[in-house]
């Protein structure tokens, strides 16, 4: 045994590769052709021996190969394989390898206009648009894929026709039918075609050549589900799972899990409880464990809900936590490992689980503590107890702070901002949640100070909060310094660019800046991520209306009706817009839109009356300007519009009433007498003189006191002249006059309650501009001097 062992000798140890090249010369047949005594041997006796009649044994008593036993020739078939045949003893040649036969003849070549060729390339055609089909869906291009699959059907039925002329139906592809099927119905399926959906999945399923098909039923339950048609879900649900061995057993799960939801749907909650209940027990998952604790909470028997809440908790992640990515040693090899796993696709899918796993744990926390307990912040703290005994301990300090802004929803302040202050000692996160919220309450409450000092520790305690850089951009704002609130926001979105909070008030800050280009970016920023936000809608449509630019202030409020079709400071909006740009019929449209949801707008309430006036619709604006005298009693241009569009009417009786009435609520207006004076002389009426002389009265206590206000102005100049040239004596004389200016009677009165400019602010024609009426002479009047003014003050008074 030792004899092919080859030590080293210890001369040459350097050589590492010695004796590899030697060999038994024994075992070398590069050369037999040329050995002449092998050659010789071979075409010899020696190489044709016939097989001896004796038995030869081994020494082992075995009989040897070829040997004959009991009279009968044992084929030497072992040798067959090594080029021994019986063609040999013919006298052929030893030829192991074949060679003496010649090259390969060629192959055949494809005949393209056979049948079978056709079949086949049809097939291929079949296979490739399937593929094409899947592709288009997994694309999102789901009218492409479903005109694949159809085409692909097509394309099949003329394969099994073909294969049926050529009388080759036993070799039908069925595994390729079925895929047709299959994708042609999950295209329906995806296109909202359920009907044929349905009906594509039947031909499947009732196709007993299909060992599989009845495990498609699992698709049609779900399209059922879609459909709401429940009833029917659950029945292909169990007939498939049916349908399905043990030894699929997460199929079967998924399966029970549906049938859960569908009890859900129809209101069976203690089937639903059974079906949930058993998939906890064989394999507990997160949405099982959730689903059944809804299912008790719609029950109502909290302490069930607190045993499912637990095996909630207890619902294996198999992740593993975060102390396998910290290195325990200082080893560049490890370190550089862990940097390597930290981010990859297995950690990214670790995170997202324990992400939702959270995130069913916070909503079951919040689903069932405020019943738990006769009060909800018992039921907060047994949350919080069994958070803490599970893995879930950091989802402790978040119910808590979700227990506090349970408070605010209540508007129990005070417990909120108790509850938030106890998260002032505790780690920086907390801390920073904490400190912005009650920076937020403060700064609702307009308590600045405070509001300030809670946003400087929430910012100091996380700097990449971007909540916490939101609130305290806002106390900055509030104390007008908007370029440092500017500066806070764009950090706050730095840290994190989805902040829509911090995106809106930078741009609020900018209209502040007048910066309406940055302004205008950062709301079709905020229009591109929240889609159709009425707060962002009306924001573009303001700065477009800043830029002068109505066209497209109109398009974009168009948009804003479109999501708030009832809101009336919006409609009363594009009215005032179409106004501006002459489109009366539209602005009426609107302005009646925005009177119709809220007919307590006086700016709209003016312009429809006026409109109605424009119109000759005065019976119409008759309706408008008693409402507005219904919302301001107190102002008599409302009342004196009223009086007017009976007179422009041709109502004079009812002109005349309401100026009466007028006058008894309203005494020294000017105008009403005048209108009195005018109606009853042209009705021909008695009274006329007695408001000929009320209105004397009026305008002679008006003058009065038009020449008082004036006195005592030129008084007080020349008081400020003489005190600034004659000094103290000056000021004496002018504490005189003022001492004198204050004995007058009616002095103290202010000017805009009595004068002419009152009178006119109060009652403004909508219809044109307001002229002033002409003095008086001071000469000695006569009715007919009256009457005279009357006739050519008729055509500057407002009509």
């Amino acid at each position: 045994m030792m004899q092919n062992v080859h030590l080293a000798p210890e001369e040459d140890e350097d050589d590492l590769y010695s004796g590899y090249n030697d060999y038994n010369p024994t075992f070398d047949t590069e050369d037999l052709e040329n050995d002449t005594a092998f050659q010789q041997a071979a075409r010899t006796s020696h190489g044709r021996r016939p097989p001896s009649k004796t038995t030869l044994s081994s020494s082992m008593g075995r009989p040897v190969t070829g040997a004959a036993q009991d009279g009968v020739s044992r084929p030497m078939t072992a040798v067959q394989a090594a080029g021994y045949t019986k063609a040999a003893i013919r006298g052929s040649l030893f030829d192991p390898l074949g060679q003496a036969r010649g090259p390969a003849p060629p192959l055949e070549m494809k005949n393209p206009d056979s049948s079978e060729e056709k079949i086949r390339q049809l097939e291929k055609k079949v296979n490739e648009l399937v593929e094409e089909s899947c592709i288009a869906n997994s694309c999102g291009d789901l009218t492409l894929a479903l005109e694949k699959a159809k085409e692909a059907g097509r394309k099949e039925r003329v394969l099994v026709r073909q294969r049926e002329q050529t009388a080759t139906s036993e070799s039908i592809n069925l595994d390729l039918t079925y895929s047709v099927l299959f994708n042609l119905a999950s295209q329906y399926a995806a296109n909202e075609m359920y009907a044929e959906a349905l009906n594509t999945y039947q031909v499947i399923v009732k196709n007993k050549m299909f060992n599989n098909g009845g495990r498609l039923k699992v698709n049609m339950g779900n399209i059922y589900l879609k459909q709401r048609n429940y009833s029917k879900a659950i029945k292909f649900y169990r007939m498939a799972l049916d349908q399905i061995p043990s030894v699929h057993k997460d199929m079967r799960i998924k399966i029970m899990q549906n049938i859960g939801v569908a009890f859900i749907k129809t209101g069976q909650y203690m089937d639903a409880v059974s079906s949930f209940e058993h998939i906890m027990s064989l394999s507990p998952n997160l949405k099982a464990g959730f689903n059944l604790l809804v299912c008790y909470f719609a029950i109502g028997d909290s302490e069930q809900m607190k045993k499912a809440f637990q095996k909630l908790l207890a619902v294996p992640l198999e992740v593993d936590y975060d102390d396998k990515y910290v290195s325990p040693n200082d080893d560049p090899h490890t370190n550089l490992l862990i940097e390597a796993i930290k981010n990859d696709s297995l950690r990214q899918i670790e995170r997202e689980r324990k992400s939702m796993a959270e995130d069913y744990i916070m909503a079951a926390a919040k689903l069932i503590a405020p019943v738990l307990e006769p009060s909800f912040a018992a039921g907060y703290d047994w949350c919080v107890e069994a958070v803490k005994a599970s893995h879930y301990v950091e989802l402790a300090n978040d119910l808590e702070i979700n227990k506090a802004t349970t408070y605010l929803r209540q508007r129990d302040f005070n417990q909120a901002l108790e509850a938030f202050k106890t998260f002032e000692r505790k780690d920086s996160r907390v801390k920073s949640a904490a400190a912005t919220n009650l920076s937020f309450l403060y700064y609702l409450e307009k308590e600045l100070t405070q509001a300030t000092t809670y946003a400087d520790l929430a910012v100091s305690s996380d700097r990449y909060n971007p909540a916490a850089l939101t609130n305290k951009g806002n106390t900055v704002f509030a104390n007008e310094d908007y370029e440092k609130a500017a500066e806070f926001y764009k950090e706050a979105l730095r840290n994190d660019c989805s902040c829509t909070e911090a995106l809106y008030n930078l741009g609020l800050t900018y209209k502040k800046l007048n910066r309406i280009d940055g302004a205008l970016d950062c709301f079709l920023k905020l229009h591109a991520i929240l889609g159709n936000s009425a707060q962002v809608l009306h924001q573009i449509a303001d700065i477009y209306e800043i830029m002068e630019d109505p066209n497209q202030a109109i398009e974009w409020l168009m948009q804003l009706i479109s999501v708030v079709p009832t809101d009336p400071h919006v409609l009363s909006k594009l009215g005032k817009l179409y106004d501006k740009e002459g489109d009366k019929s539209q602005a009426y449209h609107y302005y009646y839109e925005s009177y119709r949801y809220f007919p307590s707008n006086i700016e709209v309430i003016e312009w429809l009356g006026a409109y109605c006036i424009d119109t000759q619709f005065c019976e119409k604006a008759i309706e408008y300007f008693e409402r507005a005298a219904l919302i301001l009693p107190t102002q008599v241009k409302w009342q004196l519009m009223v009086a007017s569009c009976y007179r422009r009417s041709g109502n004079y009786q009812k002109a005349l009433e309401k100026y009466k009435v007028i006058h008894q609520k309203f005494p020294e207006n000017v105008e009403c007498l005048r209108f009195l004076v005018r109606l009853c002389t042209d009705m021909g009426l008695k009274e006329v003189h007695e408001y000929l002389t009320k209105l004397k009265k009026v305008e002679k206590l008006k003058e009065i006191r038009e020449q008082r206000i004036k006195s005592g102005r030129d008084g007080s100049a020349r008081n400020r002249r003489e005190g600034s040239a004659g000094g103290d004596a000056g000021g004496s004389k002018g504490e005189r006059l003022s001492a004198k200016l204050k004995a007058l009677p009616g002095t103290s009165e202010p000017y805009e309650s009595s004068s002419s400019k009152a009178i006119d602010a109060s009652y403004t024609d909508p219809l044109g501009p307001q002229a002033e009426r002409p003095k008086t002479a001071a000469r000695k009047r006569t009715e007919e001097d009256d009457f005279a003014d009357e006739e050519l003050g008729e055509d500057l008074l407002p009509e």
